[in-house]
């Protein structure tokens, strides 16, 4: 009888540790605490807590941004948690970015056309003639207009913006995207609007997504999993409609209470229910 093989993750973070140095005393301070997730390929895996929690830094030390004090970040099976500078650049063809200020990610001295070439051109795969065909392949496939090559990031939306900063990170078709609250600066239309475009790119080309957000009520419906990070350390995992609706977790349920939603009476509710389980 044969057997399913197991999907293999395509990122696996195991026992993951990052410290930073104090300003004030000598010596570092222990920032995340063994942390471990996988993500399977085309998965959506949402790093949910709030401000100061340490999702972000998680994310930029599977980038190399940070180092990694101990633990392991593999990608297609390959550690890359201590690569150098070298092998990093490499990992462009599997792993890229989106940040959260689509304003501040563009260099606003280079046209769009310019912006979309450089990883292109820097990865030696492509000519310049090859280059250009891509790029209108990448602007069509984010819905911005063939013409949008030839104009600069100041006159776009913020939310074109990050159309553009999407198109950059699909540019060498990675396997993994790492999203560093890519719509929080948006307002909520057009939030909702590149929620569904990276969503439908997901489902084409089959990109898994390392979504870092504050909101369960973003990642609810478009996340897969979602993992919950409280000081560091991963308190509670789980599917994310499951673990939105019904919470196990304190940390979790003070989030998911804490959530905005459009009845003011339900609000409000939530609202007395937080204050008399904290008092």
């Amino acid at each position: 009888m044969m057997h399913d093989q197991p999907v293999q993750p395509i990122l696996a973070v195991d026992n993951l540790c990052v410290d930073y140095r104090t300003k004030r005393r000598r010596g570092m301070v222990r920032i995340v605490h063994d942390v471990s997730f996988t993500i399977a390929p085309g998965e959506t895996l949402a790093l949910v807590g709030e401000s100061g929690s340490g999702k972000s830094t998680i994310g930029k030390a599977i980038l190399g941004l940070e180092p990694v004090a101990a633990g392991s970040v593999h990608l297609e099976g390959l550690p890359i948690h201590n690569l150098p500078p070298k092998g990093r650049r490499a990992l462009a063809t599997k792993l890229q970015v989106i940040f959260q200020n689509p304003y501040g990610s563009l260099n606003p001295a280079l046209t769009i056309g310019q912006i979309l070439a450089e990883p292109l051109l820097a990865s030696g795969a492509f000519s310049a003639h090859e280059a250009q065909s891509r790029i209108s392949t990448l602007l069509e496939r984010v819905n911005l207009p063939g013409d949008a090559s030839e104009r600069y990031p100041a006159q776009f939306s913020g939310g074109q913006r990050q159309r553009v900063a999407i198109a950059r990170a699909l540019a060498l078709e990675p396997a993994v995207i790492i999203c560093d609250e890519p719509t929080s600066a948006l307002d909520v239309t057009t939030q909702s609007r590149i929620l569904e475009l990276m969503t439908e790119l997901r489902e084409s080309i089959g990109v898994a997504y390392l979504f870092i957000s504050h909101d369960l009520a973003v990642v609810r419906d478009f996340a897969d999993r979602t993992a919950v990070l409280q000081q560091g350390r991963i308190v509670e995992t789980g599917e994310s409609r499951s673990l939105c609706d019904s919470p196990t977790h304190p940390y979790t349920r003070n989030l998911v209470a804490s959530a905005p939603v459009p009845d003011p009476r339900l609000q409000r509710q939530r609202r007395l229910e937080r204050m008399s389980a904290t008092g």
